[in-house]
């Protein structure tokens, strides 16, 4: 019984952590030009994002590189240059696409460099060590806390993702409505074209006495 209630426990832990927006991501930068990555985020959301210079695929020159962080609303949250290393935080005021930008800014550009970048989103931006010892937590206590906060994230995104879909669906709406305007007053235009044409053939045939 404790067996298959701890078989139960750790199938839940899974299924939230493949929730979590963590990722690792390798960008080769060309020599000129810029490279972007951006995510989808809603409100109030943590992120937190380490950058850093592979070395290994430049082992004699030290090129350096600029970055640049904004909001959907087009506000530099973090902008940072002549770096090898780096790191940026913000919590997100509106949901939207958050942009990161990278590009060589050094004269050592040869072919090109390549970073890392390690982006955490929401509870992935928890360090559950210092929480542990903070609260005085282990075991079976921590994981269930781990769990009830990815719960909570999953929950917060489905409204997210709720809201989202009643906004697409409310301009889908307005956007068909002003269709069916447009074909009613184009039908409109059309009718009384045609009517005015007959008209005017009309008056045209009978002044030529044609009819």
């Amino acid at each position: 019984m404790a067996r298959s209630a701890a078989v139960a426990l750790v199938s839940a832990l899974v299924l939230a952590v493949a929730c979590l927006r963590a990722e690792a991501v390798w960008l080769d930068l060309p020599p000129t030009g810029t490279k972007c990555v951006s995510e989808e985020i809603q409100a109030n959301v943590v992120v937190l994002a380490d950058y850093s210079l592979m070395y290994e695929s430049h082992p004699t020159s030290h090129p350096t590189l600029a970055v640049k962080v904004t909001s959907p609303y087009g506000n530099t949250l973090h902008e940072s240059g002549n770096a090898t290393v780096g790191q940026f935080a913000f919590t997100t005021k509106e949901a939207g696409n958050y942009l990161a930008c990278f590009w060589i800014d050094s004269a050592e550009k040869e072919s090109g460099i390549s970073i890392n970048l390690d982006w955490k989103i929401g509870i992935a931006t928890k360090d559950w060590d210092a929480i542990a010892k903070k609260e005085k937590i282990e075991g079976v206590e921590l994981e269930l806390r781990k769990l009830e906060v990815a719960v909570e994230s999953i929950h917060q995104n489905m409204i997210y993702l709720k809201a989202r879909e009643a906004e697409m669906r409310e301009v889908s709406e307005k956007t068909n409505g002003r269709v069916a305007w447009f074909s009613i007053l184009s039908l409109s235009v059309c009718i009384a074209v045609s009517v005015l044409q007959v008209w005017h053939l009309q008056g045209y045939f009978a002044k030529k006495k044609l009819i």
